[in-house]
C-alpha cells in the first residue's frame, strides 16, 4: 500500500482546490513526484478531511487519557489529608482540578476509601446563630493575635467497634460500601473508647478505656491521669486554650471545676469561659480529620479479631499522623472557621 508524506497530501489538496479535477491532480502529482499518484477516492478523502478539520492529513486516533502528573496527585492528596470528609466538588473548587480528575486520582492513584459521616444532630436556625456568634468572637481574637488558633488544642472521644463502626457524640462514621465489609457490622460487637487531643504540633493519645459508658468521672480521670501530665511534660499547659464539645460527660461539675483551675479563662466548651457551639463536628479537626484517618487504617480487611488487636491498630494509626499533616489540618480548621463566619453559621460541609 502506497504511503504519502504530509507535504504530498497537502499539495494534492491545494491542486484540487485550484482545478476541481481529480484527473489533473493525479497528472500533476505524477509529473512532480515521479511516482504513482493517489487514487481518486484518496484525493477526495484528503480534501473532505481538509474541509472538515482544516488539515489535509487524517488526524490520528486520540491517544489514551493523559496521565495525571505526580504533582497533581500530591496536590489532591494534601487537600484530602486536611479534611478526609470533604466532597470531590469542594476539592475541585479549592484546587482548580476538574472533578472527574479528582475522582480518578482518589480511586486509581491514591486508593482512598469513601466513607459516609452521618451527623446525629442537625443544625437548627438557633444553632446557626450560636455558631455565628462564636466564630465572630474567634475572628476578633485571631485579628488581635494571629497565633491564637495555634494555641488551641482540640479534644474528643470516639468509640471503635471491632465490627468496623466508629461513633462520636455528634456523628457516626461508616466505612466503604464494600458488602464484604458491611456484612460484618453486627450488633453488640466488642468496642473500646478512645480519647485524643490534637495540637498543631502533635497528637496526645490515644488514651483507651473499656468502660461500658463514658461518664463524667471517667472523663475527669482521663484528663487528670493522662492528658495533663503529658501537657506538663511539654510545658504546654500555661499557653494553650483547651477545647471540648458539649458531650454530657464534659458537663460534669467536677470536670468543669478542674478545667477552670487548670485553664483559667482559657478553655472552650459547654458552660465554659468561651462557649462552644453545639452540633458542630464539622469545625473540629478530630471529627473532620483524625477519626476518619484512623478508621481508614484500622479497618482494613480482615477486620480486627478482638479489642486487643483493635487497640494495637488504633495506636499504630495515630502514630502515622505527622507534624506536616497537622499543619495542613490547622489550615483547614482556619478555613472552616472563616467559612462558618462568612455563611452566618451554616454547616461547612457542602
Amino acid at each position: 500500500m502506497a504511503t504519502f508524506t504530509g507535504a504530498e497530501r497537502a499539495r494534492c489538496v491545494f491542486w484540487f482546490e485550484e482545478t476541481k479535477s481529480v484527473t489533473q491532480v493525479r497528472r500533476k502529482f505524477r509529473t512532480q513526484y515521479h511516482k504513482e499518484p493517489p487514487s481518486r477516492p484518496t484525493v477526495y478523502s484528503w480534501h473532505k478531511n481538509f474541509v472538515q478539520t482544516g488539515c489535509s492529513v487524517r488526524l490520528a486516533k486520540p491517544p489514551g487519557r493523559t496521565r495525571v502528573s505526580d504533582a497533581t496527585v500530591e496536590q489532591i492528596r494534601e487537600n484530602f489529608v486536611r479534611s478526609s470528609r470533604k466532597s470531590r466538588r469542594r476539592a475541585s473548587r479549592e484546587t482548580g482540578i476538574p472533578n472527574v480528575t479528582v475522582w480518578r486520582v482518589l480511586r486509581k492513584r491514591l486508593h482512598l476509601k469513601v466513607y459516609e459521616l452521618s451527623i446525629v444532630q442537625h443544625l437548627t436556625d438557633a444553632g446557626k446563630v450560636v455558631r455565628k456568634e462564636f466564630y465572630m468572637q474567634m475572628f476578633h481574637r485571631i485579628q488581635d493575635d494571629e497565633k491564637f488558633l495555634d494555641s488551641v488544642i482540640f479534644s474528643d472521644e470516639s468509640t471503635f467497634h471491632v465490627s468496623g463502626k466508629v461513633s462520636t457524640h455528634n456523628c457516626t462514621i461508616w466505612g466503604s460500601e464494600n458488602p464484604r465489609v458491611s456484612l460484618e457490622h453486627v450488633h453488640d460487637s466488642p468496642k473500646m473508647h478512645v480519647f485524643c487531643t490534637l495540637s498543631k504540633e502533635r497528637v496526645y493519645g490515644p488514651f483507651s478505656f473499656m468502660e461500658t459508658t463514658i461518664t463524667g468521672s471517667v472523663f475527669l480521670d482521663v484528663l487528670q491521669e493522662f492528658l495533663i501530665p503529658q501537657l506538663d511534660e511539654d510545658d504546654q499547659e500555661g499557653r494553650i486554650h483547651f477545647q471540648q464539645d458539649g458531650a454530657p460527660p464534659h458537663y460534669l461539675g467536677e470536670a468543669r471545676e478542674y478545667l477552670n483551675t487548670r485553664f483559667p479563662g482559657r478553655w472552650i466548651g459547654r458552660a465554659a469561659p468561651i462557649a462552644w457551639p453545639p452540633r458542630s463536628p464539622d469545625l473540629t479537626p478530630l471529627d473532620f480529620f483524625l477519626w476518619g484517618f484512623v478508621k481508614d487504617r484500622v479497618f482494613v480487611p480482615p477486620l480486627p479479631a478482638n479489642v486487643v488487636e483493635l487497640r494495637t491498630r488504633i495506636t499504630a494509626s495515630v502514630e502515622e499522623v505527622t507534624p506536616e499533616m497537622l499543619r495542613s489540618v490547622w489550615q483547614e480548621t482556619d478555613y472552616r472557621w472563616d467559612v462558618c463566619r462568612i455563611t452566618k453559621g451554616s454547616d461547612t460541609e457542602p
